[in-house]
C-alpha cells in the first residue's frame, strides 16, 4: 500500500480537492494522506455511444455509408516517472531528508545555473554564524545600490541586524543584502570571498558567488546538489528556521510607518507541512524555490531551479512525495 501513497498524493496535489472515498470503504490511510483530500476511484458508468456494433439490413442495392470514428485524444504525460517520483518541469531539482543528508532524488542536478536570491540563503547563515544580531547597521549610500526587489533603505537609516535578517528572508530585498554583507566584511566584494569560502567548508565544490543578493554576474553560479547543501546547514539553523517560517511580518521603518509583508514562499502558504526557506527568480535563473517541509518526525528538503510558473506546485508535489517514503 505504501508503493502507491506518492501516486495518490500527486494526483490530489494536481486535482485539487475532491469527493471524498463513500463511507462504505475500509482503505486505511497513511499519515500524510490523512490530511489530503482522497479520490473517488468509483469508475463511471460506461456510456454506449457508438452504434458500429449493430448489424446494417441487407439490401440489394448498397448504398455506402460513412462512419464517423472519433479522434484518439492525445495521452498526456504522466504525472509521475517510473519510479513514482513526480514529474517536474524544473531544469534541475532534488530531494534530500533534512536529517540524514540522503538524497531521495535527483534530476539534472549538478548542472551549474544561476540561483536567483536563493543564494540569499547563505548571505543569511554568514550573518547569523556571525552573532550579535541586536547590533544596529548604519545605512550607507552603496547599500542602496541595487534593483528592485528593495525596502528603498536610505543613508543613515539605523536598523539591526536581526530585523534586517528577517525582512531579507521574508521578502527578499537586495538592498537589505548589500547592507548585512556590507557591515559582516566591509564590502560587498570582501564578503563575496566570504560566501565562497563557507561554501566550500560545506562541500559547495560547483559554486562560485559574486554578490549576496543573487541578482545576475558573470561568473555566478552553483548547482542543485549544491544549494541541497547550503539548505541542509540553514535548515539546522535556529535562528534562521524561526524566520523561515514566518508566513509575514511587521516592519518599521525609522519614520515610524509600519508595512506587512508577506512571504515571497506561496508553497510556505498553501502546503501545511511546509515550514519555509528560500525564493528567487531572474529572467537568467528562471523561477527557482528551495523549499523544506515536515511531519510526522520526518524532514524533507526540495530545491527546484530553473522552472517556470509550475514552480509552487512542483515543489509542492515533490515534499509531499518526499514526506511519504
Amino acid at each position: 500500500m505504501k508503493r502507491f501513497v506518492p501516486y495518490l498524493l500527486t494526483f490530489v496535489l494536481l486535482l485539487g480537492p475532491v469527493p471524498a472515498v463513500p463511507a462504505a470503504s475500509t482503505k486505511k490511510k497513511t499519515p500524510v494522506e490523512s490530511e489530503m483530500p482522497t479520490v473517488d476511484k468509483t469508475p463511471a458508468k460506461s456510456k454506449a455511444t457508438s452504434t458500429d456494433d449493430t448489424p446494417a439490413k441487407s439490401k440489394s442495392t448498397k448504398k455506402k455509408t460513412t462512419s464517423t470514428v472519433p479522434k484518439k485524444a492525445v495521452p498526456e504525460a504522466p504525472a509521475v516517472d517510473e519510479n513514482g517520483v513526480p514529474r517536474v518541469s524544473a531544469g534541475s531539482a532534488i530531494v534530500v531528508d533534512a536529517a540524514s543528508g540522503n538524497v531521495l532524488y535527483a534530476g539534472n542536478a549538478d548542472q551549474r545555473r544561476p540561483v536567483a536570491s536563493t543564494q540569499k540563503l547563505l548571505t543569511a547563515l554568514l550573518v547569523a554564524e556571525a552573532g550579535d544580531l541586536d547590533r544596529m547597521i548604519d545605512v550607507e549610500a552603496s547599500d542602496t545600490w541595487a534593483e528592485p526587489t528593495k525596502l528603498y533603505i536610505k543613508p543613515g537609516d539605523q536598523y539591526s541586524r536581526r530585523d534586517f535578517l528577517r525582512i531579507l528572508l521574508v521578502k527578499s530585498m537586495n538592498d537589505v543584502a548589500r547592507a548585512l554583507a556590507r557591515d559582516n566584511a566591509g564590502s560587498v566584494e570582501a564578503f563575496a570571498d566570504k560566501m565562497n569560502a563557507r561554501a566550500v567548508q560545506m562541500g559547495m565544490r560547483e559554486s562560485n558567488f559574486v554578490n549576496p543578493n543573487g541578482l545576475p554576474a558573470p561568473g555566478q553560479y552553483s548547482t542543485a546538489r549544491d544549494m541541497a547543501r547550503l539548505a541542509l546547514f540553514a535548515y539546522r539553523n535556529r535562528t534562521l528556521r524561526e524566520i523561515m517560517c514566518q508566513k509575514s511580518i511587521a516592519w518599521r521603518y525609522n519614520n515610524g510607518r509600519v508595512t506587512t509583508f508577506s512571504n515571497t514562499n506561496a508553497v510556505l502558504k498553501n502546503f501545511g507541512p511546509c515550514n519555509g526557506m528560500k525564493t528567487g527568480t531572474t529572467n537568467a535563473a528562471g523561477r527557482c524555490l528551495i523549499s523544506s517541509a515536515s511531519y510526522n518526525g520526518r524532514d524533507v528538503i526540495v530545491v527546484v531551479l530553473g522552472d517556470n510558473s509550475r514552480v509552487w506546485m512542483d515543489s509542492q508535489r515533490l515534499l509531499a512525495w518526499g514526506l511519504t517514503l
